[in-house]
């Protein structure tokens, strides 16, 4: 998995910092990023402070995590009803 550059805290400064200087190429060219990298960060972290970022990756761990939990129960399931179906 490709390692992250930036923490969130430093996204959501970097976005305040775009939006404080008025040009996104000037904030794109001092931290080193692609205007595509700024806007897409702008579409998922826009508006938000840095709690909330952090609220919003605990989220996404636990949403990961049920959906793991899911898929392993699922297969328990279908396992046991090929068992339970065969005639022995």
């Amino acid at each position: 998995m490709k390692r992250k550059r930036f923490s969130e805290e430093q996204i959501i400064r970097i976005l305040k910092e775009g939006e404080a200087l008025g040009n996104v190429r000037e904030a794109c060219r001092q931290h080193n990023i692609t205007e595509q990298t700024y806007y897409r960060w702008r579409n998922k972290f826009g508006g938000m402070e840095v709690s909330d970022a952090k609220r919003l990756k605990g989220l996404e761990k636990e949403n990961s995590e049920l959906k793991q939990l899911v898929a392993e129960l699922t297969l328990d399931n279908r396992m046991l009803k090929d068992v339970v179906s065969k005639k022995w």
